[in-house]
């Protein structure tokens, strides 16, 4: 697919700029210390969000896995308790950190009114599966566990994340569904990277070296899945989209662009959700490539996404 024909001037111009060593995972280290690059010269530009304030915390590990640090966000002058949200960074389980997302978790819990707590995943290779999901499933845990001195109603508590933090999102509904020790009423699924078998058209076509592409997604399959990679034995909590039974899971909101790797197995994803009885939104967004809502977020198209998305979560966390 050659995607910079396809995209409008302003998403071409932004896509031009992401360097393509950051998705080579060849060398995951130096993958790493691009994206700090590139993040830390998008937060410079980033509006600051007033009113919100921000702490590092740490949620208590239980049967034997370790203690997650998590930066709780939430909004100066709340009274009672409010909804929260449990979300989870992406970086095709190999890159990324939960500060990344602080203004965009800000700014949500800004306009929304409810409290957002990012969980600090263990990243593969180092910690494949199924490390970085039980670290996911710890802070959603001590998000319910300590919902009090949150200020946060454990009864209208979402988990999300976007790219491979959509994918444990996923994961993480079916591992909670299934432990029946914590009940998240809605997920939010951005552009979700939930399977590892790379056989739908659109993670064959999309191949453009600046944008999520097959290669980077292989190899972030293979260092998430470690010694499960490439065999019959992955289980749907690691690619949800292998999972048999999704029956009884919390209604979704998925989004993914038209030109996303992720786009097909998304769409089949929210089509077997809804023959299992769950109620899902899918949103296709045309002229929109992985992570484009992120890089270009002054885009009409990045705009009315967002402004979609947060209305996805409020009817769901506040409907009276």
């Amino acid at each position: 697919m050659d995607l910079l024909e396809r995209l409008d001037e302003e998403h071409r111009e932004v896509l031009k700029m992401i360097p393509e060593e950051l998705l080579d995972l060849s060398d995951v280290p130096r993958a790493r210390a691009i994206l700090d690059q590139l993040f830390a010269a998008m937060a410079a530009d980033a509006p600051v969000i007033e009113g919100v304030t921000t702490t590092e915390m740490v949620a208590k590990g239980k049967d034997g896995n370790p203690d997650v640090t998590v930066r709780v966000h939430r909004p100066d002058g709340l009274e009672g308790a409010v909804p929260g949200l449990c979300w989870i960074h992406g970086g095709g389980m190999v890159l990324g950190y939960a500060a990344m997302d602080d203004v965009a978790m800000q700014a949500l819990a800004a306009s929304l009114g409810l409290v957002a707590v990012a969980a600090e995943y263990r990243l593969a290779p180092e910690h494949p599966y199924p490390a970085p999901l039980e670290d996911c499933y710890t802070a959603l845990r001590w998000m319910v566990e300590e919902a009090d001195s949150l200020g946060i109603d454990a009864e209208r508590v979402a988990i999300g994340g976007a790219s491979a933090g959509g994918g444990l999102a996923a994961g993480l509904a079916l591992l909670a569904r299934d432990r029946d020790e914590v009940s998240p009423v809605f997920q939010l699924l951005i552009y979700p990277m939930i399977d590892d078998r790379n056989v739908t058209d659109s993670s064959i076509n999309v191949t453009h070296p600046q944008v999520w592409h097959r290669d980077a997604n292989i190899a972030g399959w293979a260092a998430y899945l470690g010694e499960l990679s490439g065999t019959d034995q992955v289980p749907g909590y690691a690619a949800p989209a292998r999972a048999t039974d999704l029956a009884g899971l919390p209604p979704a909101y998925i989004v993914v662009g038209e030109f996303d790797l992720f786009l097909d197995e998304d769409m089949e994803y929210a089509r077997r959700l809804i023959h299992a009885g769950v109620p899902v939104e899918l949103h296709v967004f045309p002229g929109a490539f992985h992570g484009s809502d992120a890089f270009v977020p002054m885009a009409e198209t990045s705009q009315r996404w967002a402004a979609e998305r947060d209305d996805a979560l409020r009817r769901a966390l506040f409907a009276t």
